[in-house]
């Protein structure tokens, strides 16, 4: 009888243990989707490597002057990591980051009974590589580097209660009374800015841990 019982909380156990796991790759899942991030360690990078020259993005997208606003994201994202210091040549690096904004657009996902759009996903897109400055060899790259955002531009379509709402300096009686106009022009502009803030922190990743 007692062996039957230890038998039984052992299975308990290993159950409860199985259940903590998928709640916790759940909570991880989740997380991530809502745009929440977990530094890079930066396993990839050369271990020799202490300085990092980040030159220009080109600009492939219809939308002027996008590769300048993504490298204040993109420079700022590196500092934050601590791992290395941007330097202004290419001569004083041992790493060089390299690349190209390849895509910027919104595009309109949910309408009203009016087939009017309500809600829009902005994405944009880079490609980027890592040079070993000392051998010239290219340590990393990638063409698929991606984030989006949604953004309501009616009122009505804005969930005040979601961290990307929650993020801006605005209340939910802030935005009711706001002409639709104005509502369009501020999320889209809040939208715009998680975006590079997302992609800078996609692309860090990618390169420090080499996938």
């Amino acid at each position: 009888m007692k062996r039957a019982i230890r038998q039984s909380s052992a299975r308990s156990e290993r159950a409860a243990r199985r259940a903590f796991g998928a709640v916790v790759s759940a909570l991880a899942i989740a997380l991530a989707g809502c745009g929440y991030h977990f530094a890079a360690q930066g396993s990839a990078l050369p271990s020799g490597a202490r300085t990092i020259y980040v030159e220009r993005f080109g600009n492939r997208t219809r939308v002027t002057g996008v590769n300048d606003v993504f490298m204040r994201y993109l420079k700022d994202e590196i500092s934050n990591h601590k791992r290395l210091q941007i330097v202004d040549s290419p001569q004083d690096a041992d790493l060089m980051l390299t690349g190209d904004i390849t895509f910027d657009d919104s595009l309109p996902v949910a309408f009203n009974a009016a087939a009017e759009p309500t809600l829009y996903t902005g994405s944009i897109s880079a490609a980027a590589a890592l040079i070993d400055e000392h051998t010239h060899k290219v340590l990393w790259s990638s063409r698929g580097i991606s984030a989006s955002q949604n953004f309501p531009v009616v009122a009505g379509a804005a969930v005040t209660t979601s961290p990307y709402f929650l993020q801006q300096n605005l209340r939910s009686q802030d935005i009711a009374q706001m002409p639709d106009i104005q509502v369009a022009q501020t999320q889209e502009a809040t939208a715009q800015s998680q975006e590079m803030q997302f992609l800078a922190q996609n692309l860090y990743d990618s390169m420090s841990e080499g996938f």
